[in-house]
């Protein structure tokens, strides 16, 4: 069990960490420092490994908590982490494979000077999405973790 726990906690705090990193530092101080068009092209570089981390990390947490769903007890702290879990992975995925190709295919929309209004407003409306999907995935793994850490308890 330590093996695979320790696995499904280290999936978990590198997708989480990794959110978070890239959230709250990366893109403030890339838009901050670099030009709009160099900032978006440098995050546009990033986004297809912060996706497959996420895809990567996301499908053993979601595999192995639901593993110690059924195999452990308390099965309802582990089977909320693992709903959590789900929830998360399948909104990474909408995000990496629908919404960021969307968004990289109107970037340049940033850098006009007179963009069309309904391009402006598309791109607007698909990056708040975006930020929307990702904050809900910070907040469902850190419900995963408040889960996982209550299961972990003697008392759970």
């Amino acid at each position: 069990m330590a093996i695979t726990l320790f696995i499904y906690l280290l999936a978990l705090v590198c997708w989480l960490g990794g959110m978070i990193f890239f959230s709250i530092f990366v893109a403030p101080v890339v838009f901050g420092v670099l030009p709009i068009s160099e900032a978006g092209k440098v995050v546009a570089g990033i986004f297809p490994r912060y996706y497959i981390l996420g895809y990567v990390a996301g499908i053993i947490a979601v595999i192995l908590s639901i593993y110690f769903a059924v195999s452990h007890t308390p099965r309802l702290w582990w089977g909320l982490a693992a709903l959590a879990l789900v929830i998360a992975l399948g909104l990474t995925l909408y995000a990496g494979a629908v919404v960021r190709p969307k968004v990289d295919s109107m970037r340049t929309v940033a850098e006009e000077a007179n963009p069309e209004p309904e391009r402006k407003a598309e791109f607007q409306r698909l990056h708040r999405l975006s930020v929307a999907i990702n904050g809900s995935v910070m907040v469902l793994d850190l419900l995963a973790l408040l889960c996982t850490a209550a299961a972990l308890t003697p008392h759970g």
